[in-house]
């Protein structure tokens, strides 16, 4: 019985979904429209509640379906196999779920801060929920503004009637991220502070805030006339970075701690006693499922690591391979069991890397079980081993929408880095702030730790940015591998996108070094030009970077219905 409300309140939270019923996305209507335009509606705190709950689906956790980690594999951390990963758009499209999903979820925030402004809730209950409702919309204009740069704005519910709206130009993307961060700013002084770990809380809501800076802020000091016709914004730049650090602040004060093991963090059945989550997404074995354990020991190919993203991974003395005096080599060696082995490679690692890869090489025709899985094989040899939990029964681990390892959703590692990025960036990091937050993380990782001055230049360093920032950004990386679609967006805010042209970086199409394969065939097929790195590129297709890929197009659907939107440049 206890299960089954369990599931009930799960699904109420993450399962809703809405009915369209127009053609313009801002004016797409929720079937309970003419329900909830009243106050007797709004003034009932469980219609509220109700209405907010619906929100939590823009949390997805893990996959496939819309799930951030793993399946977001448009970056240069892992290579898609068996479809060639291009940009996500080659053409314009007629429509598409980045635009009027969130202009949907926004006018859902608008009837709420509406409605409940006009009911008789008492004053906190109300600014608690116009808090989430503001901090939700904010949200959902930063998705779009990162995905589409200018946008429509609208803080009200749309009628016919608003045509100058409707019908109107695209608001600049710098007045509507300011207008992002007075919600953000209202929502983090309303939001009731919470000890749940699954529930809107004051903390969730300074953990958003202080993504959603750290993206505009860095955004806004990189970015260059060529890409949106905009160059660096220094005020705004530092307006954001320090509004990140200030919620930063507000989290590492609250007392949440670092979990000691940073697999646990990912594999766990329960993530409610894990002192890092801010807010997770739970799952409930036989009631409420997914399938990211599956996607990743099954026969599915594995959407492996690239050469360029195990290269990043520094050795145990605190060196990146160009200068370490470990053993760089790099050769899986034959083992015992007749298996492609890099365990003594692993060994001497950052510690994130053996709990994120296999020790084991396997790919097609080199195929391999883990701890009684299906034979599986990898796009570049590496597998990923991150989310498998290999206590759970093997038809949880191999059958679709069986795993039940919760999702981190907000946790105090990002927190950590975004604070040492954003004060780095600033100008003010300390090595106090780095042993508070960085530094901390590297003790985890089995590294040495970090200071301002590194003590060392990585040759590697090809973002034009100091040895410091180089360090954090590598950190970052290695922290959240394959999560959240994290890295990404990184490159976005960095202005680095020209790092996922496969011709210029050919190592982010390359896996394992696979030189003691003892099947010649096998071998040869994917030893290019005297290399034997594993070659995952797809028959020669190659993905060519152009400054349009900084912004998605507008679907030429939504210009049809208004002209005014324009399209972006290059589209």
């Amino acid at each position: 019985m206890i299960k089954t409300m369990k599931f009930k309140y799960l699904i109420g939270i993450f399962a809703l979904s809405l009915t369209m019923v127009s053609c313009n996305d801002l004016l797409d209507k929720d079937p309970l429209d003419k329900q909830t335009n009243s106050p007797a509606y709004w003034s009932t705190e469980s219609n509220v509640q109700a209405q907010v709950n619906k929100f939590y689906e823009e949390f997805p956790g893990y996959g496939p379906t819309d799930g951030q980690f793993y399946f977001k594999s448009l970056s240069d951390d892992q290579v898609h196999g068996e479809t060639f990963q291009n940009w996500k758009f080659v053409n314009v499209p007629a429509s598409s779920s980045d635009w009027n999903g969130k202009y949907t979820e926004i006018r859902r925030a608008n009837s709420i801060i509406a409605g409940v402004n006009g009911s008789s809730l008492s004053e906190a209950k109300k600014a608690h929920y116009m808090g989430i409702a503001r901090m939700m919309r904010g949200y959902f204009y930063y998705k779009l503004v990162r995905c589409f740069g200018d946008v429509v704005y609208t803080d009200k519910v749309l009628d016919l009637t608003d045509e100058n709206i409707l019908y109107g130009p695209r608001k600049d993307r710098d007045e509507v991220m300011d207008k992002v961060l007075d919600d953000l700013n209202y929502a983090v002084k309303n939001i009731e502070e919470s000890s749940s770990k699954v529930a809107f809380s004051r903390a969730m809501a300074q953990a958003l805030k202080a993504d959603v800076c750290l993206w505009e802020g860095t955004f806004r000091k990189y970015r260059n006339a060529e890409e949106n016709g905009k160059g660096p914004d220094a005020a705004g730049s530092q307006k954001f970075l320090n509004a990140c650090v200030d919620a930063c602040n507000y989290i590492m004060g609250k007392g949440y701690k670092l979990n000691n093991d940073y697999h646990a963090n990912y594999i766990s059945e329960s993530l409610a006693s894990n002192p890092e989550m801010i807010l997770y997404k739970q799952y409930v074995k036989d009631y409420y499922m997914h399938s990211l354990i599956d996607y990743t020991a099954s026969s599915t190919e594995i959407y492996g690591m690239t050469k360029d993203a195990f290269d990043s991974y520094l050795f145990l003395d605190g060196k990146p391979a160009a200068l370490t005096s470990e053993n760089t080599k790099q050769i899986a060696e034959v083992d015992a069991n007749g298996e492609m082995n890099i365990s003594k490679m692993l060994a001497i690692r950052d510690k994130r890397l053996s709990a994120t890869t296999d020790s084991i090489i396997y790919y097609t025709h080199r195929e391999w079980k883990r701890a009684g899985s299906m034979q599986m094989h990898s796009s570049t040899g590496y597998g990923v081993c991150k989310y498998d939990n290999i206590t759970f029964p093997v038809t949880y681990r191999t059958v679709s929408y069986k795993s039940y390892n919760d999702a981190p959703v907000f946790w105090l590692a990002v927190v950590y880095l975004n604070y040492a990025e954003a004060k780095a960036e600033l100008g003010t990091l300390t090595e106090e702030d780095l042993n508070l937050t960085v530094n901390l993380l590297l003790k985890r990782a089995g590294l040495p730790p970090m200071t301002k001055d590194v003590g060392f230049h990585d040759p590697a360093n090809d973002m034009n940015v100091s040895d410091l920032l180089w360090e954090i950004r590598r950190c970052r990386r290695c922290e959240l591998m394959f999560d959240n679609d994290f890295r990404y967006w990184d490159l976005i805010r960095w202005h680095q996108l020209d790092k996922l042209d496969t011709k210029k970086n050919p190592d982010i199409q390359l896996g394992a070094d696979i030189a003691n394969e003892p099947n010649p065939a096998i071998k040869a097929e994917h030893t290019k030009g005297g290399s034997t790195y594993y070659d995952a590129s797809q028959g020669g297709q190659i993905r060519e970077y152009n400054v349009k890929h900084y912004l998605y197009p507008i679907p030429s659907g939504q210009i049809s219905l208004n002209p005014q939107l324009g399209q972006n440049k290059g589209w």
